[in-house]
């Protein structure tokens, strides 16, 4: 059981409405990503403009819903552009994982009749996680390459093994804050690695938003281990939090990246 310690209310709700903004701001940077790329882009061949305003249209609804997009991924250079394909491929495939995993975790008995916060947390982080996809997918194809619509082989083999063993919600918070971290992690890692500033923007704009969730997924975690399930509300009793709920949701002071993903990982074969 964690102490209960009074802590700083007004600190706490600067923080939630800190993390409120979070997604505000990466709809920002899409549509700041739009506008570059409107402006850069060179004139499509006629018979390659369907496609292309398909792609748009697409690319802003993903990013409407959370995710920050990319458009530009085209414009690669000729010896980054199978690395960056790849990349965005695998980021699709962690994202079809954890789709896959917060639709069955919304159908499960404790789940649907348990706290409702938590039931509210999985649809709001299911449908944010789709968009995500969407996005990689939309900027895998513009760039040349294929959609990735399978789940990271890896990690799905994990998910298979964990399964039968998930009985109640902590399990399913276990699951979901290793597949976060891997998502964010990755994306972490794939800044890095990829080779237009373009896709620095997209993978270090989607990266903060799988850390708030896995932020958030440790919070909770916390206070099922504390024996505080009502605490799991919104708004909560804020004075009756333990003093551990206002950092173990942040471990770290740099994001590490030691279990990114390879770019290959998922990549389409």
């Amino acid at each position: 059981m964690m102490a209960e310690e009074l802590i700083d209310t007004r600190l706490l709700e600067e923080l939630t409405e800190q993390s409120q903004d979070l997604n505000s701001d990466a709809v920002r940077i899409t549509r700041e990503a739009l506008a570059e790329y409107a402006q850069a882009e060179p004139e499509p061949e006629p018979e390659a403009e369907p496609r292309r305003r398909r792609w748009r249209r697409g690319s802003v609804l993903a990013g409407a819903a959370g995710g920050a997009v990319l458009l530009g991924a085209a414009r690669a250079g000729a010896a980054g552009a199978g690395d960056d394909i790849m990349a965005l491929q695998t980021a699709a495939s962690i994202e079809n994982l954890a789709v896959t995993v917060y639709t069955t975790a919304a159908g499960l008995p404790f789940i649907k009749g348990g706290n409702a916060t938590v039931a509210a947390f999985i649809a709001k982080t299911t449908t944010q996680h789709t968009a995500h996809a969407q996005a990689f997918n939309a900027a895998a194809t513009q760039a040349g390459g294929k959609a990735q619509t399978a789940a990271n082989p890896k990690y799905a083999a994990v998910v298979q093994q964990m399964l039968p063993s998930i009985k109640t919600p902590a399990d399913v918070v276990k699951l979901a804050i290793t597949l976060e971290d891997v998502a964010a992690e990755t994306y972490t890692a794939n800044v890095a690695q990829v080779s237009t500033p373009a896709l620095r923007k997209l993978f270090g704009s989607v990266a903060p938003v799988e850390a708030q969730h896995r932020a958030t997924l440790l919070a909770v975690q916390a206070l099922l281990a504390g024996g505080a399930p009502e605490l799991i509300a919104i708004p909560t009793d804020a004075a009756k939090l333990p003093s551990a709920a206002g950092s173990v949701g942040f471990p770290d002071s740099f994001y590490p990246t030691k279990n990114a993903s390879p770019i290959s990982e998922g990549a389409v074969q």
